[in-house]
């Protein structure tokens, strides 16, 4: 099985300042990511360029990835496309705490691919910027329409404090606690 992941890298040691190019499509099999967040039967696209250091070789480039979710506000199927930025160091003794290892001669850069991937995929993708989301009180989508119900939150904990400040309640208008709090 051809792994276009796994690149050859020996000529890029041996010449500092060297490059390459690299242009493929993953499967997530191949990278061997699970996560729902994918869409199963589309590749990843992967496009690096490679530049070799003194040191190691420097990775940029880019990964492009489909993914598919929820909209987190009116919970509506959304799905897109978004890229992802690498700019990774491999070296073959690993001075940089984020720099990868270059074994043998050979770049594997799954992990790199796969890290990139993961991250770039929205947690909690919205639909669109503005989404008003769903109505807490009748579940109605406010996007499509808006509906009557009141916005202001009660909270059933405060209502014995409510009903002693309505009894409080004094007859210009104001309560104890304003006079109090006044100096009155």
């Amino acid at each position: 099985m051809v792994r276009p992941l796994i690149v050859n890298a020996s000529e890029l040691l041996r010449r500092p300042g060297s490059e390459r190019d690299l242009r493929c499509e993953v499967s997530l099999d191949e990278l061997d990511v699970q996560d729902e967040r994918f869409v199963p039967d589309r590749p990843l696209a992967v496009s690096m360029h490679l530049e070799s250091l003194n040191d190691g070789i420097v990775v940029r480039g880019e990964v492009v990835v489909h993914w598919r979710g929820t909209c987190r506000r009116c919970l509506r199927s959304v799905a897109g496309t978004v890229g992802a930025e690498v700019n990774e160091l491999y070296q073959h003794v690993v001075t940089d705490p984020d720099a990868f290892p270059i074994v043998g001669e050979q770049l594997d850069l799954a992990p790199v691919v796969r890290e990139h991937a993961l991250l770039a995929v929205p947690d909690g993708p919205l639909c669109r910027p503005d989404c008003a989301g769903l109505c807490p009180h009748c579940g109605n989508d406010r996007n499509e329409r808006a509906c009557d119900c009141s916005l202001a939150r009660v909270d059933d904990r405060w209502a014995a404090l409510d009903a002693l400040r309505d009894t409080l309640t004094t007859a210009d208008g104001g309560t104890e606690s304003d006079e109090w709090s006044s100096g009155g």
